[in-house]
Formats: C-alpha cells, sequence, structure tokens
C-alpha cells in the first residue's frame, strides 16, 4: 500500500511539474495577420499634457471597442531643444522617454493594457535624423552626413527640417547603434513593431539588416513594421509588411473635394497594388498627423457625413485600415502635433458609433478587407463588388459628392435578395440604386 501511496506521489508530482501555468491575457496575446490589421495612431498629445501615457491606457476601453487591433503611437523619446520646435520627430536620445509622456514603466503598462485587451503596440521610430544635442554628435559627428564645401552637418535634403541633422548611412557603426536602440523597446518594453518615419529617406538595406535582427530578437512573438514611404524596396528589399497609401489619398481629395471622377479611386487603389508582393499592405486612411496639421476629415470631405463615405471608400477597396485619434469623435480643428491640444472625446457619439460599426463589419468579414475586388466605373458613385470563394459576397456603393445620384446595378447583382449592412434591411435589387447626399451601402448577398 505504502508502495502504490509512493508511486501516485510520484505521478501527481509529475504532471503538476509537466502542466503549465495557464497564460495571462499578455502572455497569449498575438498579433493579426498584416491583412488583418486595423491601426488606431496615437498623438499622446491630444490625450493629455502630461503623463500622456497613462492618459492613453485610461482611455483603452474607448479605444479598443472602435475595434481596433494594433495600436501606433507617435514618438516619445525625450526632444531636442539646440534648434528644437518642441517636435516629437526630434530624438535626442533612441532609449529613453521625455517627461512629458511619462517613464518606461508607463510604457510597459500601456503595451501590457494593450495586449490585454487584444491590441499590439507599434512605436514611431525616426531613423533618418536626430536632433542637434542628441549625444552622437558630439561623440560620432562621423555619423551624420557633411556639406561637402564646409565639411559642416547638414539638415536632411531637400526638406527644410533644419531643427534636426541628418544621419549617414554609409557608417556601419551608426547602422548597428542604430538597430541596437531599435532592438531595446522590443526586448527590454515588448512593443510588437514599429512605423518607420521617413523610410524612403533611409537605404533598403538597412532596414533588411534592422527588421532581420529584430524579427530575431523578438522570436517567438511576431512584429509587424511599417514604413512611411511607399518605395517598391520598402518590401522586396526591406522586409517591411506595410507601407503608404499616399497617392490613394490623393485621389481620395481629388475625388471628393475637387470633383474627380469617382473611378479615379479604382486606377489609383490598382497603381498601388500592381506592384505589391503578395501578403504586403498598404495603408490607407482619410487623415493622419501630418494631414491633420492642415486640416479633418470633417472639414476636408465636407462634412461628417462626406468623411465617413471617404472612410468607406478608403478601408474596404484593399483593407489596411487606420483611425487617427480625434477623427473618430469628428475633431473639426487642425492639430498641431508640436504641442498639447485637448480633444472632446465625448463629442458626436453618432460618429464614434459609426467607426465603431464600420471596423466591426472589416473584422467580422474577411472579404470586406481581403476579399476579391470587381469594380464598375462611375463619374459619381463608387460602386463595387469584394467577395472570397465560399465565404460572403459583398456590393457597395458610395455617393461621393453631396448629391442625389443613381447608378445601375451590375446585372450579376440584379434580382439578388441583399442585407443592408447599415440596418440589417433584408430587401430584393431592382436594376439601380439610389443615394443621396454622401450616402453609402454595404450590401451582403443573402446565402438562402
Amino acid at each position: 500500500m505504502k508502495k502504490l501511496f509512493f508511486v501516485l506521489g510520484i505521478a501527481a508530482i509529475m504532471l503538476t511539474a509537466c502542466d503549465p501555468k495557464p497564460k495571462t491575457a499578455e502572455q497569449s496575446f498575438q498579433l493579426p495577420a498584416t491583412d488583418d490589421i486595423a491601426m488606431y495612431q496615437v498623438n499622446p498629445r491630444v490625450f493629455a499634457p502630461d503623463h500622456s501615457l497613462q492618459a492613453v491606457a485610461a482611455r483603452i476601453d474607448s479605444i479598443s471597442q472602435l475595434g481596433v487591433n494594433v495600436m501606433w503611437v507617435m514618438p516619445i523619446y525625450p526632444i531636442g531643444i539646440e534648434k528644437g520646435k518642441n517636435s516629437p520627430y526630434c530624438i535626442s536620445d533612441y532609449k529613453a522617454i521625455a517627461p512629458e509622456f511619462g517613464t518606461i514603466d508607463d510604457m510597459k503598462a500601456l503595451v501590457a493594457t494593450c495586449h490585454e485587451h487584444g491590441m499590439g503596440l507599434i512605436l514611431d521610430w525616426v531613423a533618418n535624423h536626430t536632433a542637434w544635442d542628441h549625444p552622437w554628435l558630439k561623440e560620432h559627428p562621423d555619423w551624420y552626413t557633411h556639406d561637402a564645401e564646409t565639411d559642416t552637418i547638414i539638415h536632411p535634403r531637400p526638406w527644410d527640417w533644419l531643427d534636426v541633422a541628418d544621419l549617414n548611412y554609409d557608417n556601419q557603426d551608426m547602422r548597428l547603434a542604430m538597430i541596437d536602440a531599435m532592438k531595446f523597446w522590443i526586448t527590454e518594453v515588448g512593443i510588437d513593431g514599429f512605423r518607420c518615419d521617413v523610410a524612403d529617406g533611409v537605404p533598403a538595406d538597412f532596414w533588411r539588416d534592422a527588421i532581420d535582427t529584430l524579427r530575431q530578437a523578438a522570436a517567438p512573438r511576431q512584429i509587424v513594421m511599417l514604413a512611411e514611404g511607399k518605395r517598391p524596396d520598402n518590401f522586396t528589399v526591406g522586409g517591411f509588411d506595410m507601407n503608404y497609401g499616399w497617392d490613394y489619398k490623393d485621389s481620395l481629395v481629388r475625388v471628393f473635394a475637387q470633383g474627380e471622377p469617382a473611378e479615379m479611386l479604382f486606377r489609383a487603389d490598382k497603381a498601388e497594388y500592381d506592384s505589391l508582393p503578395a501578403g504586403k499592405v498598404k495603408m490607407r486612411f482619410t487623415t493622419n498627423h501630418d494631414h491633420a496639421t492642415e486640416t479633418e476629415p470633417c472639414v476636408q470631405f465636407d462634412n461628417d457625413n462626406g468623411a465617413m463615405a471617404a472612410y468607406v471608400a478608403t478601408i474596404f477597396p484593399h483593407g489596411g485600415a487606420l483611425i487617427y485619434g480625434s477623427q473618430e469623435v469628428g475633431y473639426p480643428d487642425p492639430i498641431n502635433f508640436f504641442h498639447y491640444v485637448p480633444v472632446n472625446w465625448m463629442a458626436k457619439p453618432e460618429v464614434y458609433r459609426e467607426y465603431q460599426h464600420l471596423i466591426g463589419l472589416y473584422n467580422t468579414y474577411p472579404a470586406l478587407r481581403k476579399g476579391n475586388l470587381t469594380t464598375w466605373p462611375d463619374q459619381n458613385v463608387l460602386l463595387f463588388e469584394k467577395s472570397m470563394d465560399g465565404e460572403d459576397s459583398f456590393l457597395i456603393a458610395v455617393d461621393v459628392r453631396d448629391d442625389h445620384n443613381a447608378i445601375a446595378v451590375p446585372a450579376e447583382w440584379r434580382g439578388a435578395k441583399v442585407i443592408n449592412m447599415n440596418g440589417d434591411q433584408p430587401q430584393q435589387l431592382g436594376d439601380s440604386l439610389h443615394l443621396a447626399h454622401y450616402e453609402y451601402l454595404i450590401l451582403k448577398k443573402d446565402k438562402q
């Protein structure tokens, strides 16, 4: 009997030892696939004048309930003073956080909070230049670009960014130091990747080396890398997962604000995706921190209805959805990210609910974000189908004018029974669709 108890005891100990502890929500978090990402851009300076990382964490429920699954946080590093303009893109220390924003522990807490809410967190990274009072200037002046005639360090050309000094990517030691600084945030803070500022201003082979190192350092975790740029070698050489849909946004403005034909957006979409390697994604947006310094979507696209119609025309042709923190409450004024701008997060709850509804559809139906695209050109209505084999099919119509417009229903959809996803209203399609003043329809084919 004693032997039996002894054997059972040993077995129990072995079972306990082999049984891993349950993972926490943070430990079990996994990044979504690149073509499933819905991103939210955080400008800390619209959340609070100080301790803003804590203020972002305090709003995590409102952010996550939009349906986004990756948070991009703009630069939170110490800001240069010499020649400075208080720009967060003027960095004096790559491995620290400015007191204005908080502490390293605040960032670690925000990462953990995001993971607990099913979101990844990526940081803005500025590899093209540093502040003039970054220690590297005195310690390693050869790490910077020098004027050929005067041998003085220059600001980045051709831009007028006089508050920053241009880095020299011919210097291999600087490259290694830059990669080491990026790696710090992956291994020590636990972030999930980077949005890389002025990526087109940095050699693609540097990005290749950096991204390879970061992926190895993060393993077995995945990371996502977003390039602010549109060079093809962002993908083919650099190894980025996403880059910017700048040209699509330009076409969006020309269609909605300048009266160009709606079908221009199909041409812009095709031009951006024709050369894109499989699995890569263009980030699409109606605004971001750069554009918001000039105008907000509810102004650029005429009103709140126009802004929402533009958003539908942006995220559904090919996915890559972005929300810039403030647009979900219809903030009407320009936001200069060089200083604190208070946002009323309780304003326009109806706008918040509509973004929540659209991102909810985007997440629920893979066909909407990455299905096959079929288009029907028109002057005033953006009409297209999104479908996946064995999955759902959608007909989407967007009136790009502040006017009533009609468009013929494609032959393949005439007589089809559909559900209007804007109100779950079943209907049977006739010969035409009638839309009013930036109205949009998202119609799901009824399988029954």
